[in-house]
């Protein structure tokens, strides 16, 4: 199981990579998502899941699972969310002023 979730990890990790690398706005967005995506899952692998059992001290749970991981996934979620909402609308932006969507500064294309 760690094996299948660290190749998922390094493979999201990987296309957000690439994605990010093509100088384009949209493949850039979708690029941080896969990153924040990667980054949402090695948070929440390495809070050492234990199924079936409750994230609150409880006097009936013999155990109980570490709630730390979880909330810092879901705060994760929601910064990205919002980050990825800001991109969207800068690129919105960017692409309604320079009529191209290329990330690179070069600025000699502006015909």
């Amino acid at each position: 199981m760690e094996l299948l979730i660290a190749a998922a990890i390094g493979l999201l990790t990987a296309c957000g990579l690439y994605l990010i690398l093509r100088q384009r706005t949209f493949p850039l967005i979708v690029g941080l998502s896969l990153l924040s995506y990667a980054v949402n899952l090695f948070l929440f692998a390495s809070g050492r899941l234990a199924p079936d059992l409750p994230p609150i001290i409880s006097k009936t749970a013999t155990a109980y699972t570490d709630p730390l991981p979880q909330a810092l996934v879901l705060t994760a979620i929601v910064i990205s969310f919002g980050m990825t909402a800001v991109i969207v609308l800068m690129s919105l932006g960017a692409w309604l002023t320079a009529g191209h969507d290329r990330t690179d500064m070069d600025g000699g294309d502006d015909k």
